[in-house]
C-alpha cells in the first residue's frame, strides 16, 4: 500500500515508539503545553490515534510560568519485562526522568530523576541491566553522549557517568538511542540542530560501552540539501521492526509553507521512513539516504484522512490541551458547549490564561464556532507563543459588544479591525491555507460575511518566533465567561 508523510501531522515533534503487545505505541514532545507528553498506538506505523498523555498530574512535571519551548522535552518510550517506562527532560528545571506503568491506558507513576545531566534521554534494557543516556558531559567534562548504568527501581546510579561517542562533526549532537541488532550495538543520534541542517547520524559497537565507530555513509538520513522540497529538517528519530521483520525510522520533520518560502507554521510532525541493513552491517535509509512525501510498502491497509474537529468528535482531554497550569474549575467542556471562565490573564502573559486548544494539523482548513460574551473578550487564537498570536474574538466594548481582529507578531499588538454586533454573540471563522489566515464574522444562516482581515502564515511561524513548537488553533477567554457552540474545524488536505 502507499503512504503519504507525515504520518502525525502537526507539532508532534521528537517522536520514540516501541512495540508491545500486538501495537506500535508512540511518544512525542509537549514543552509548556498540559498535559504532558501526547502519546499515540498504531497497528500498522501509518495510522496513529492519540489515546491520552504520560503526564496528567501537576505534580509529575513543574511548568508554572515556564518559558515557551521550555519544559518537557523530547521523551523516550520503552517497554521491559510487563512495563513501560517514558524518560524525558524538563528543560526548565534541568531534571532527567522517567515515570512507569503496567497499564498505558492508565495513569503512569510519579517521577523517578536520573543524576545525570544533559537532554533527550533514552533507556536501553539488557540481561537485567539499565542503561541511561542523554546528551551533555560525563563526569569527567567530556561531551557527547554520555551513558551510566541505573538502577531502574530508584533511578540512582550504579557507575560513572561515561561519554561514549561524539558524534560524526554535527553541531547540536541530540536524540541518543541504541540499539542491539545481532552482534552489534547501534547508536543512533541526531547532528545539525533541529531546523533545516537535520540529521540522522549512526555508530556501531560491539560493546554497550563503545568504542563506537562512525559509520561511513553519515548521515543515513537527512534532507538538509533536498531543495527546492516541502519537507525539511528530518532528523531525531527512533528505529523499529515491524510485525513482518522490516526495519522503519519514526522521524520528525517539517511541512515548509511553500516550495521557495522557508517557513514552517505547523510545528515539527512525524514522518515515516522505510530503512534497511546494508551488507556491510550497517542501516541505510530511504531510497537515496532521504525521507519523501509517499512510499509504498507491503500491507493492505488504508491511510485514514484527518477527522473533522467538533466538540461531540474530540476528547477533552485527549485532542486538546492548555497552557503550562491550568485552573481546571474554569472550564466546563460537554459535547455541545465549552465554557470558560476567563481571569486577567490574557494570550501576551508567560502564565496560564484561560485558553483550551488543538494543534493546526494541515495547511487548509475551514473553522467556525459561535462564540458569545457577558463581559469581557472571548474568542479563537491561532497561536504560536505570547508574542507571536492572531485572534478573531467578542468583546465587550461600553454598553456595547463588537468583533474585533487582533494581529500580534513580536512587540507589535494591533487591532486590526473591530466593527459592533446587534448581540454579544457571532458565528467566527476562520480559513487557513499555506500562505493565510483568513478571518471574517458569519450570520447564522451562512448568507452574510463580513471579512475582518488576514494574517500572514509566515509570522505564526519557528523562523520568526524561535522555539520547538507549532501553530495551535485555540480557544480562550479574558476578564470574564465566554460560551462556544457549534465548533467545526475541516481541513481540506
Amino acid at each position: 500500500m502507499k503512504y503519504t508523510n507525515p504520518v502525525i501531522p502537526g507539532f508532534y515533534p521528537d517522536p520514540s515508539v516501541c512495540f508491545a503487545n500486538g501495537k506500535y505505541y508512540l511518544a512525542a514532545s509537549t514543552f509548556q503545553y498540559f498535559p504532558g507528553v501526547a502519546l499515540f498506538e498504531s497497528d500498522d506505523l501509518v495510522n496513529w490515534e492519540q489515546f491520552g498523555y504520560a503526564l496528567t498530574r501537576p505534580e509529575q512535571v513543574m511548568l508554572k510560568n515556564i518559558n515557551s519551548s521550555g519544559g518537557v522535552f523530547a521523551p523516550t518510550i520503552r517497554y521491559n519485562g510487563g512495563r513501560f517506562y517514558m524518560v524525558t527532560t524538563n528543560d526548565t528545571t534541568h531534571e532527567n526522568f522517567y515515570v512507569y506503568t503496567d497499564d498505558i491506558y492508565g495513569e503512569w507513576s510519579d517521577p523517578i530523576t536520573v543524576d545525570q545531566g544533559g537532554i533527550d534521554p533514552s533507556l536501553y534494557f539488557e540481561d537485567g541491566r539499565v542503561y541511561f543516556m542523554s546528551n551533555g558531559s560525563d563526569d569527567e567534562g567530556k561531551g557527547g553522549v554520555v551513558q551510566c548504568e541505573i538502577d531502574i527501581a530508584t533511578g540512582k546510579k550504579l557507575t560513572a557517568s561515561k561519554c561514549i561517542w561524539q558524534g560524526s562533526g554535527g553541531r547540536y549532537l541530540e536524540s541518543p538511542h541504541l540499539y542491539k541488532i545481532g552482534e552489534w550495538y547501534y547508536l543512533m543520534a541526531a547532528e545539525g540542530g533541529t531546523e533545516y541542517g537535520h540529521m540522522i547520524t549512526l555508530s556501531r559497537s560491539k560493546s554497550v560501552w563503545g568504542p563506537f565507530e562512525n559509520c561511513p555513509s553519515n548521515p543515513i538520513l537527512t534532507n538538509r540539501n533536498k531543495a527546492p522540497y516541502i519537507i525539511q529538517g528530518i532528523g531525531h528519530g527512533d528505529l523499529v521492526f515491524d510485525k513482518s521483520g522490516n526495519l522503519f525510522i519514526l522521524s520528525l520533520g517539517f511541512r515548509q509553507i511553500h516550495m521557495w518560502m522557508p517557513y514552517h507554521n505547523l510545528g515539527r510532525e512525524v514522518f515515516l521512513t522505510p530503512a534497511r541493513l546494508t551488507d556491510d552491517g550497517w542501516i541505510a535509509a530511504g531510497l537515496d539516504g532521504t525521507t519523501d512525501e509517499s512510499y509504498e510498502i507491503a500491507g493492505d491497509f488504508a491511510q485514514k484522512p484527518i477527522k473533522e474537529y467538533t466538540f461531540a468528535s474530540t476528547d477533552p482531554g485527549i485532542d486538546w490541551c492548555y497552557l503550562r497550569t491550568p485552573d481546571m474549575a474554569d472550564y466546563t467542556l460537554t459535547k455541545e458547549k465549552y465554557t470558560l471562565r476567563g481571569s486577567s490573564l490574557t494570550l501576551d502573559d508567560v502564565d496560564s490564561p484561560t485558553f483550551i486548544a488543538l494543534r493546526q494539523r494541515g495547511f487548509c482548513f475551514e473553522l467556525c464556532c459561535d462564540v458569545g460574551v457577558t463581559d469581557g473578550e472571548g474568542g479563537i487564537t491561532i497561536y504560536m507563543d505570547e508574542n507571536e498570536h492572531y485572534e478573531i474574538a467578542v468583546r465587550k466594548a461600553a454598553d456595547s459588544y463588537e468583533a474585533i481582529l487582533r494581529l500580534n507578531i513580536g512587540g507589535i499588538k494591533h487591532i486590526q479591525t473591530a466593527i459592533p454586533l446587534e448581540g454579544s454573540k457571532a458565528r467566527l471563522c476562520i480559513e487557513g491555507d499555506n500562505l493565510f489566515y483568513k478571518f471574517a464574522v458569519v450570520s447564522g444562516d451562512g448568507s452574510e460575511r463580513r471579512e475582518l482581515g488576514v494574517g500572514s502564515t509566515k509570522y505564526i511561524t519557528s523562523e520568526v518566533s524561535g522555539g520547538f513548537t507549532g501553530a495551535m488553533i485555540g480557544l480562550y477567554a479574558v476578564n470574564g465567561e465566554a460560551e462556544f457552540e457549534g465548533f467545526a474545524l475541516k481541513y481540506m488536505e
